[in-house]
């Protein structure tokens, strides 16, 4: 039976719509697909590539988190050791650390697999007067001053003047204070001023991990300012990821500095980063 040209009319614009709204879902289903598809490369982005990883903690997470949170990630990291941490213990302080960026938020320390690099470091050196560039939260200032033999003092170095803040209360709440000097500015500042107005003659330690771009030019002056002795040590971190090029460039080609390197991974991660200790030869 012949249907009459409005019936027909109806069935089309009726199919039509169906074909549309089926059109719309695929439309939605292959967005949901594909977004999920970024989502998952990029989880794997941030578990194998450095740089992608930092993006993500440094930048993208912490910015919403803090904008969440009205607070500093370093706030919420300082209370969630007032809060946690034994007073006076820097192990338990170091542990509590470790703890809330493993499982909560990443952060620039020097972690807890670097950290036994640094450990042996130190003990090997047996320091009476140490340099830190790069103070940061205080955790690696607790980690050196833990340490340090009787009389022995450590003079860190920090830049950001919130981070000094922070750094300060946790240093004081570890109960490494006598041994720990904060030092806050530019190091390109601070380092031409130790002789004189921190007493130091000579550094036997020196630890590495503030912005990479200065590892060279620092380590250059503290060589012009005579703050280095024969069998003097520099440890850096971070050498491969965020990668500091141009110290490994200048520091294994130069005969005064007898150089090691410590493969290891980036704080609190799988991805493959180093440390290079650098022996003064004089």
């Amino acid at each position: 039976m012949m249907l009459a040209s409005p019936e027909r009319k109806c069935l089309r614009s009726d199919f039509a719509r169906k074909a549309l709204k089926m059109l719309e879902s695929s439309s939605v289903l292959l967005f949901i697909v594909f977004g999920l598809f970024i989502f998952l490369l990029f989880v794997v982005l941030i578990r194998k590539n450095g740089s992608a990883a930092l993006i993500w903690n440094e930048i993208i997470r912490e910015k919403i988190t803090n904008f969440i949170m009205n607070q500093s990630k370093e706030q919420r990291i300082l209370n969630f050791v007032l809060q946690n941490a034994v007073r006076g213990d820097p192990c338990s302080v170091l542990d509590t650390i470790d703890k809330y960026c493993s499982q909560k938020e990443w952060a620039m320390n020097v972690g807890d697999e670097k950290g036994l690099i640094l450990d042996k470091t130190v003990e090997e050196v047996q320091p009476s007067v140490a340099l830190e560039l790069g103070t940061y939260c205080g955790y690696s200032a607790v980690r050196i001053a833990r340490l340090l033999k009787a009389g022995a003092r450590l003079l860190t170095v920090e830049f950001n003047p919130e981070f000094a803040a922070i750094a300060k209360q946790i240093i004081e709440f570890a109960g490494v204070q006598d041994k720990v000097k904060l030092l806050e500015g530019p190091s390109e500042e601070i380092i031409p001023q130790l002789k004189k107005k921190y007493e130091v003659d000579t550094l036997d330690f020196v630890f590495l991990d503030h912005w990479k771009d200065r590892y060279t030019p620092d380590t250059i002056l503290i060589q012009e300012c005579n703050l280095l002795r024969k069998g003097s040590v520099l440890l850096a971190d971070n050498i491969i990821v965020p990668g500091a090029p141009e110290f490994l460039n200048y520091i294994r080609k130069n005969p005064r500095f007898q150089c090691t390197n410590y493969p290891s991974h980036l704080e609190y991660m799988k991805v493959k980063d180093a440390m290079e200790k650098a022996v003064f030869l004089g």
